[in-house]
C-alpha cells in the first residue's frame, strides 16, 4: 500500500523535483515553445492570408478570362459577319460581271450575225446582179443578132421614155 499512499518525504521530494522541472521548463523551454507556437500561428495566418489573396486573384483572373472569352466571341461574330458580307459582295460582283460579260457576248454575237447577214445579202445581190447581167447579155446577144429586132427594141425603149 505504500505505492498508493506515498510518504511525506517522497511527496516533498517529488514536489521539489516537480517545482525544479517546472522552473527549468518555464525558464528555458516555455519561451521557446510559446515562441514556436506563435511563429507557427503567424505562419498559418500568413498562409491563410496568402490563400485568400490567391483566391481573390483567381476570381479576378476568372472574371478577366470570361471577359476575354466574351471579347473573342464578339470578334469571331464580327469576323464572320464581315466574311458573310464580303462573300455576298463578291457573289453580287461576280454575278454582275458574268451578266455584263454575257450581254457583251450576246451583243458581239448579234453584231456578228448582222454583219454575216449583210454579207450574205450583199453576196446574194451580187450573184443576182451577175446572173441578171448574164441573162441580159444572152437576151441582148440573141435580140441584137437580128437587125429588125434591134430596131424594134430601140423603138420600144424610146416609147417607154416618152411615156414617162
Amino acid at each position: 500500500m505504500e505505492l498508493i499512499t506515498p510518504s511525506f518525504g517522497m511527496f516533498f521530494w517529488m514536489l521539489i523535483g516537480f517545482g525544479l522541472l517546472f522552473f527549468i521548463l518555464a525558464k528555458f523551454a516555455w519561451p521557446f515553445i510559446t515562441k514556436s507556437i506563435a511563429e507557427r500561428e503567424k505562419h498559418i495566418e500568413e498562409q491563410l492570408a496568402a490563400a485568400e489573396s490567391v483566391r481573390q486573384d483567381m476570381r479576378r483572373l476568372k472574371a478577366e478570362h470570361q471577359e476575354l472569352i466574351e471579347q473573342a466571341k464578339e470578334e469571331r461574330d464580327q469576323i464572320l459577319a464581315d466574311a458573310r458580307k464580303m462573300r455576298d459582295t463578291l457573289y453580287a460582283d461576280a454575278k454582275e460581271k458574268s451578266n455584263n460579260e454575257a450581254q457583251a457576248i450576246i451583243e458581239d454575237a448579234k453584231k456578228t450575225i448582222y454583219f454575216e447577214k449583210m454579207k450574205a445579202v450583199t453576196e446574194i445581190k451580187n450573184e443576182i446582179a451577175n446572173m441578171s447581167i448574164e441573162i441580159a447579155e444572152k437576151l441582148i446577144g440573141q435580140e441584137l443578132s437580128d437587125k429588125t429586132k434591134q430596131e424594134k427594141l430601140i423603138s420600144d425603149w424610146i416609147q417607154e421614155l416618152e411615156v414617162k
